[in-house]
């Protein structure tokens, strides 16, 4: 087919592939797999780099979701490339809830779960650290299942697309809860930095939003329904709807204000039925270690001026640890600094080349899918050895490598 994919979703990035596969069975998926040279799995197109760049892409959309609720209600099953709108829909459906939620709903699972994407929260880990249960097909076109119990399956989750095409995945699920959302402005860095713990702890999911400006910014708090949610010192709580991006329409918001909804509605930044954010951008992230995060972003305040002309919004959210091999969050809390940039690469490059240099003494590492001076990380992961072990078993041809994952990954 010449029906390709030409970029990614906000047209930051332009792929190389040259065909185009879209299969409607496990089976033609697996035919295509045999058959292919090189091949790469592309889902929402929510990357920033070229992770999932490449030859030929297979893109999975004409296969069924097929979503069934397991183990008496307490795990979910859904095919791979479904969205966590997809997802949530469902599980409305059944007064059920995953635990978490990414700022984007339009994101697929198996990407995010990929790239270790995250939404928020003191003890809260990333998307991935819901799965329990995961099918691959492989580089020789076989299927594989894996559960929480397999030896290999912490090395599996966040997968790089390296492992294969994940086709279905199954999440752990639990019931469904209500969540009010407050933002709260006039934040100054010197109360963000006297009061970081007091403030990241305030709800179930928080988030600092600053346009890295004289002062801080906005407190988004993701509270659950029935907790009392104290007001954040030196603040006021905003009175009208508000957008992460200063001087967009909130309208693709999700709603505010105090008034509870359905997790679905509120873990998210945006709603479902819009297109987020503002398109026209590019993204960056590290993880810094938890015990570094006020030094960190102070080290940053104190540099804001070489980059704040190019910031659209930054965030910052706090990640519970997990034991996942290729995660950011692996053995250690974060604290996880996001810059939504203008489309503005050479520029935003060197931004970001002065930002990871300021950066560096603090552990630092970036978002696997999102914008970085790429070098090889697996220094910087101490399961890469046994990660890169398990990727030659599972694609001995080297089927899903590209340049990107083995400069990145070796």
């Amino acid at each position: 087919m010449t029906d390709f994919p030409r970029t990614n979703w906000s047209k930051s990035y332009s792929y190389q592939f040259r065909n185009c596969i879209r299969p409607t069975s496990i089976d033609e998926l697996g035919a295509a797999v045999r058959a292919a040279n090189k091949i790469k799995a592309l889902g929402s197109g929510h990357s920033f780099n070229a992770i999932a760049d490449g030859d030929v892409a297979v893109v999975l959309n004409g296969i069924p979701l097929a979503p069934a609720i397991e183990d008496d209600g307490r795990r979910v099953a859904i095919a791979g490339h479904a969205t966590y709108g997809d997802l949530a829909r469902f599980l409305q459906e059944h007064g059920l809830a995953v635990h978490n939620l990414a700022s984007l709903p339009h994101i697929s699972i198996a990407g995010a779960i990929a790239t270790a994407t995250h939404g928020s929260g003191n003890r809260n880990g990333n998307l991935a650290t819901a799965v329990c249960g995961l099918e691959f097909v492989t580089g020789n076109g076989e299927v594989v299942r894996v559960e929480r119990t397999d030896p290999d399956f912490e090395g599996m989750v966040v997968h790089l697309g390296a492992l294969g095409v994940v086709t279905r995945v199954t999440l752990a699920v639990q019931p469904a809860f209500q969540i009010r959302q407050n933002v709260y402005e006039g934040l100054s860095w010197t109360t963000l930095f006297e009061n970081f713990d007091e403030i990241c702890a305030a709800g179930y999911s928080v988030s600092v939003f600053t346009g890295w400006g004289d002062e801080a910014g906005q407190v988004w708090v993701k509270a659950m329904a029935g907790e009392d949610v104290q007001a954040i010192r030196g603040t006021t709580p905003a009175t009208v709807k508000r957008h992460p991006i200063i001087g967009l329409d909130p309208v693709n918001a999700t709603d505010q204000l105090g008034e509870p909804g359905l997790w679905s509605d509120r873990l998210s930044h945006f709603r479902m039925g819009f297109m987020p954010s503002s398109g026209e951008e590019i993204q960056s992230e590290f993880h810094v270690p938890r015990r570094h995060a006020t030094a960190a972003l102070e080290v940053l305040v104190a540099i804001r001026r070489d980059f704040s002309h190019l910031i659209l919004a930054g965030e910052f959210r706090t990640v519970a640890a997990d034991r996942l091999w290729m995660s950011p969050q692996y053995q250690r809390d974060t604290l996880s600094i996001h810059f939504t940039w203008r489309r503005e690469a050479a520029a935003v490059d060197q931004a970001v080349a002065r930002i990871e240099a300021a950066l560096a003494p603090f552990e630092a590492l970036p978002h696997w899918g999102k914008v970085f001076s790429e070098r090889n990380l697996s220094e910087h992961y101490p399961m890469a050895p046994a990660f890169k072990k398990l990727r030659d078993r599972m694609d001995p041809e080297g089927k899903f490598r590209n340049e990107w994952l083995d400069r990145i990954v070796g």
